[in-house]
């Protein structure tokens, strides 16, 4: 199956509004006319079945749009953020060999495209937190299949309600916009966008919408927390986190100001979303809100070390993850092989533990743990108490050299917090090795597209660090 027929299949009639965004709306007949005369323009410009055209649009419901028309043409779609640098554009062109942009400004053929495998949908980048991005490939069969594993017993049926229409608050650059538009087609709902997240727009889409439950990225949170102009944002009753770790202290706090629900869900690039929650689970469980969730059915999950051997449940170690599809590779011709366990479980580089009723707790990353002498420190689990301080607006805490000890914990820190107030909270907190040698003071932590900490440029960046 093709992502195109979520479009063409769609059970919205050729009048009725599908795609909108605050200041705009086209009907689904207008969708599909808009994404059949895009296909018809890319064949021209030679565009051949399979080859990759990049996308780089403003708007967001353009993009939506043209992701349909790349799928109609038969080709694979390179989502490109319209606010990237040139540079990175330059690098995500060459990587993938596209047959055509297409910009604002039109579509501009390319000369020698590749030609990607039979059933290819689209590229994504890895986040590029532990190293440099990776163009990870997708098939419309492999996407269709994660759809309908979270969707589930939700799917509309025939002579049901219409759902109400599915809120995407992120670029559709990212895989988490194509993917909360591709599964609000799937469900049969209406599609609402945002160009570039705003928190009073935000707060007037759910109201004129009758959102009761969307998605957001933690940052998007703490905006909507931070912005005096917002203070309400009924009807939403539950919030899933996306795109990078939330922590539980914005998490308590979003929920305390807004009377939302916030749900974690755990997924990556490769293997799509294959733990969340459910709204029974959140009624059920509330104690169990900083976890992110139980598999989805299908999903099977192991903890082990670092021998490979299986954990006992509360025993924390890396989550391996054995989904029932996944991304097909990389479109530079790599594959998931090096990921792979002998039984066929995806090592996902995260550091969890599994609860006796089954629900999951990541307590960071593997090549995040930072080894003291032996001991072990999980910087979440620091960062978590220097949150504490409602001096500190933002942190990360980074491993570095040592010559007696081999590594010690650092602290960044964002807010006006001095080191002696914060060394005296975590001591207050914490066993003395997990406290940091150090705390530095930046004006803003480097962060990737989808919000998650770049450590490695904090480490390159020690110059521009102050003392607290």
């Amino acid at each position: 199956m093709s992502l195109a027929e979520l479009l063409v299949a769609h059970p919205a009639g050729d009048d009725e509004d599908l795609f909108l965004s605050v200041d705009r709306a086209l009907t689904a007949g207008a969708v599909r006319r808009d994404a059949a005369r895009l296909a018809a323009e890319l064949r021209a410009a030679g565009v051949g079945a399979r080859q990759p055209v990049a996308v780089q649009l403003t708007h967001a419901i353009e993009a939506a749009v043209a992701m349909f028309g790349v799928w109609l043409a038969d080709a694979v779609l390179v989502p490109v953020n319209p606010r990237a640098p040139q540079v990175e554009v330059a690098e995500i062109l060459a990587a993938v060999h596209p047959a055509a942009v297409v910009t604002d400004a039109g579509i501009e053929a390319c000369d020698a495209p590749q030609t990607l495998p039979d059933d290819a949908a689209f590229v994504l980048w890895t986040s590029g937190t532990t190293g440099r991005p990776k163009p990870v490939l997708h098939t419309h069969t492999d996407y269709v299949e994660l759809l309908d594993r979270v969707l589930g017993s939700l799917r509309t049926g025939a002579g049901r309600a219409r759902p109400q229409p599915n809120l995407v608050p992120v670029s559709l650059a990212l895989n988490a916009g194509i993917y909360n538009v591709l599964f609000g087609l799937r469900a049969g709902a209406a599609i609402v966008v945002m160009d570039r997240f705003d928190p009073v727009v935000f707060a007037t889409l759910v109201r004129r919408h009758g959102i009761r439950s969307t998605v957001l990225p933690p940052a998007a949170m703490v905006t909507l927390c931070d912005d005096e102009r917002v203070t309400d944002l009924s009807p939403l009753r539950y919030v899933r986190s996306i795109t990078a770790p939330l922590s539980p202290v914005q998490a308590r706090r979003f929920a305390a100001a807004f009377g939302v629900v916030v749900l974690n869900g755990y997924g990556q690039a490769e293997i799509g979303e294959v733990i969340g929650w459910t709204a029974a689970d959140a009624k059920e469980h509330p104690e169990k809100l900083g976890a992110v969730g139980r598999p989805h059915a299908g999903v099977e999950v192991r903890i082990a070390d670092d021998d490979g051997t299986p954990m006992p449940d509360g025993v924390v170690g890396e989550l391996l993850v054995r989904p029932p599809r996944m991304a097909a590779g990389y479109a530079d011709g790599s594959s998931l092989g090096e990921r792979l366990d002998r039984d066929g479980y995806v090592h996902t580089g995260d550091l969890a533990r599994v609860d006796e009723n089954g629900f999951v707790w990541i307590e960071g990353r593997v090549g995040d743990v930072i080894n003291r002498g032996g001991n072990k420190v999980f910087p979440d689990h620091v960062e978590e108490v220097l949150r504490l301080s409602p001096r500190v607006r933002d942190v990360a805490v980074v491993g570095m050299p040592d010559d007696r000890l081999g590594e010690v914990p650092v602290a960044f820190v964002v807010g006006d917090a001095g080191a002696d107030e914060l060394d005296a909270l975590c001591r207050q907190h914490l066993v003395a090795y997990k406290v940091p040698v150090a705390f530095h003071r930046v004006d803003v932590l480097p962060r990737s597209e989808v919000g998650k900490v770049l450590r490695r440029e904090l480490v390159a960046g020690m110059a521009g660090a102050r003392p607290a």
